[in-house]
């Protein structure tokens, strides 16, 4: 089990600093994340207010600059919303700037977004949005062979193109799509992948992170996909990670009973997340991250 931290508020200097701290005190990788324009509760009287948001792949560069062991990646990044050549190359570039410490959760977009939701003419739709981002992985998987080639998809297409220098990682810079349990088409994207990021889905019992037992059946499911793909051809990458975000116990030894449980269920990784940001300061997130990771011994 490997533990990641996201820098979720504060300003672009104090994420990083969060990052560095998280590198120093234990942690296996940081994580920022995806958006345009977001609102939140951001007073006594539970008015919307502005969040301050960075562009992801800056801001991991600065981060890649200043760390030299723990993983980059975000939770997550929104994928329809950006021109594959461009991902691309951005993934490109902190994968080098990192020496091959980037991997990429990616996902569809949230609605709470104004640019997933509110753009005129753009990918509105989840079912658009998904199709789209099945489209820019398979454009990425042939990106990052370094070879020459032409591209005709439903929503993005370009001629004769090639991106050098190939990733730092090979074959490719380890993908970890969104998997909805136990949404069989969600988690079908995750199981032909690097990774899986499990998200609670509509078909689910409960609020908040899945918890151990349905990582447990999520993780069941995702194997035996894997097996089914590998009987009929596919050539799948022998690393595969379970992802589970969320919050653990400020205790350090219910935090570790709890990890514990998530890493015998199958979870490879646990990367904790606080979103609400009246209390998720980076003061409070500085004090979280140099408490360090859980144990699990």
């Amino acid at each position: 089990m490997r533990f990641g931290f996201v820098g979720s508020f504060g300003t672009v200097h104090q994420i990083v600093e969060i990052a560095v701290a998280a590198e120093e005190h234990g942690w296996d990788g940081f994580f920022t994340w995806d958006a345009i324009s977001l609102t939140a509760a951001g007073t006594s009287e539970g008015a919307l207010a502005p969040v301050d948001v960075w562009d992801p792949f800056a801001l991991l560069g600065a981060v890649a600059t200043r760390t030299s062991r723990v993983r980059l990646g975000a939770l997550v990044f929104a994928v329809p919303r950006r021109e594959p050549w461009k991902l691309a190359r951005e993934a490109l570039t902190v994968d080098h700037l990192s020496g091959g410490r980037l991997v990429l959760p990616v996902g569809i977009g949230v609605p709470d977004d104004a640019a997933v939701s509110t753009v005129r003419g753009g990918l509105t739709t989840v079912r658009e949005r998904a199709r789209a981002l099945d489209e820019s992985l398979e454009f990425l998987e042939r990106a990052w062979t370094g070879e020459r080639f032409s591209f005709d998809g439903e929503h993005y297409g370009i001629d004769e193109v090639q991106l050098v220098p190939r990733p730092v990682q090979l074959p490719r810079i380890p993908v970890w799509p969104v998997a909805v349990w136990p949404a069989p088409r969600s988690m079908r994207r995750g199981a032909r992948w690097d990774g899986a990021l499990l998200q609670r889905g509509a078909g689910s019992t409960g609020e908040g992170p899945l918890r151990p037992e349905e990582v447990a059946e999520a993780v069941a499911w995702l194997r035996a996909e894997r097996e089914r793909l590998r009987g009929e051809g596919a050539v799948l990458s022998e690393q595969f990670d379970v992802a589970v975000e969320g919050e653990l116990p400020a205790d350090r030894d219910e935090a570790g009973a709890l990890a514990r449980a998530y890493a015998n269920a199958g979870a490879t990784w646990f990367v904790e997340a606080y979103w609400q940001p009246t209390s998720a300061t980076p003061e409070a997130q500085l004090e979280r991250v140099r408490s360090g990771p859980p144990r699990l011994t």
